[in-house]
């Protein structure tokens, strides 16, 4: 017997050209042994049949909020309960704009609005849509409320353009559906981890700084994993425009030396993961001042190493961490850079990938990565940051020394 037998979902299909995937992912629902009832928005009709549907869950299709029959029932709120999970596919931009602000206006806001039980969303929708300040805004709320996402992929769009706003394919959203389902298993529950994330700006003057490319979204997605395992979490975080995931304690900083500091202070821990990238030099002296712009003349700055955090803390003799894990961002040679600066570093694992310009990886939301260690090279697809911090806190869950 399946370990989703006996479970439900109220799969809430919303109005985008991605709808028709909800009927193959009914199909795969019902052969993992879920019940599946279904609420379609009046948008999801000019793509979806409602006879479809209902033929697929073999259940009746709710699409009125104001069905008298169900309503004398006050069926919106039960419809909202009774599922152990509610799954929005697509989740269109309007969707969750009324998601994120409170909105309820139709049967499947209602029933988001007033439901008690997980909502997991496969957003879809035009890249422009997605990548627009008010989308991102309203999908981070969304996260800090405590909902899931899954994807969306990149892709090519029925509107002819790529990127970012494809949906999730099906079988991804039914793994993620059977995983929001099974309860988890706690792994790190009493151990601690330390993650370091985004860049270090090192002052030139006032106004000015030496910095690296980061968004943050590879260690912070970590963080929000760690926690999911049951880890009591410190996220040390160079400057980036993130929220912080619920759960994670956080210590900003902004220079190299500080976040060594911070590092330091956090000890002991069980699992310490710098993915932070840190500038590898700073000026000697900061100018108190701006410095001023001399024609035709550049300013001459002399310039010394920063500390190296991740050896520093590999290779201590007291309070080393029983884990120490490093990322290698490289453009070329990617393993064999990531195997001397696994040697070079006295760490126990390097997480190596490629960040040349045509990778999409710096500020993009999908990663390819290289598992280094001295038990060898595992060489990952390309999937989801999100989905990376998964598996490899999974991973090094399994490594950490009991």
């Amino acid at each position: 017997m399946s370990a989703l037998t006996g479970k439900s979902v109220l799969l809430i299909i919303g109005g985008g050209i991605a709808a028709y995937k909800a009927l193959e992912l009914i199909r795969l629902l019902r052969g993992r042994g879920l019940a599946v009832k279904a609420i379609m928005t009046k948008a999801a009709h000019e793509f979806v049949t409602p006879l479809s549907v209902a033929s697929l869950t073999g259940a009746k299709v709710h699409d009125h909020l104001f069905s008298l029959t169900d309503e004398i029932e006050m069926g919106h709120i039960e419809l909202s309960r009774s599922a152990d999970l509610l799954v929005v596919v697509p989740a269109t931009a309007d969707l969750m704009a009324k998601m994120a602000h409170g909105h309820a206006d139709d049967l499947a806001s209602t029933a988001l609005l007033a439901t008690d039980k997980p909502v997991l969303l496969a957003p879809a929708m035009n890249v422009r849509m997605w990548l627009n300040p008010a989308t991102r805004r309203n999908a981070d709320q969304l996260k800090r409320d405590g909902v899931l996402f899954i994807g969306p992929n990149d892709g090519e769009m029925a509107c002819g353009e790529f990127g970012p706003g494809r949906m999730a394919e099906p079988i991804e959203i039914a793994a993620a559906i059977e995983k929001a389902l099974t309860p988890q298993a706690k792994p790190l529950a009493g151990r601690k981890v330390m993650i370091t994330a985004g860049p270090t700006r090192e002052p030139i003057d006032p106004v000015r700084y030496i910095s690296n490319h980061s968004s943050g979204k590879q260690g912070y997605a970590l963080a929000e994993a760690a926690v999911v395992l049951g880890a009591q979490t410190m996220l040390i975080s160079g400057p980036v425009d993130l929220p912080i995931p619920p759960g994670v304690g956080m210590i900003p900083v902004e220079t190299a030396e500080e976040m060594l500091k911070a590092c330091e202070n956090e000890l002991p821990c069980d699992i310490a993961i710098f993915c932070a990238a840190v500038a590898d030099w700073r000026v000697a002296r900061v100018a108190t001042e701006k410095i001023k712009k001399a024609e035709g003349r550049a300013p001459s700055l002399a310039m010394v190493e920063n500390p190296d955090i991740l050896r520093t803390i590999a290779t201590r003799t007291d309070k080393r961490p029983k884990l120490v894990v490093g990322f290698a961002a490289e453009t070329e040679k990617v393993v064999e850079h990531a195997r001397e600066k696994l040697a070079k570093k006295g760490c126990d694992v390097i997480i190596a990938n490629d960040v040349s310009p045509e990778s999409g990886v710096f500020g993009g939301d999908r990663n390819k990565v290289h598992v280094v260690s001295a038990q060898g090279v595992e060489i990952w697809p390309e999937m989801t940051k999100q989905e990376v911090a998964r598996r490899l806190m999974d991973k090094l869950s399994e490594l950490l020394p009991k």
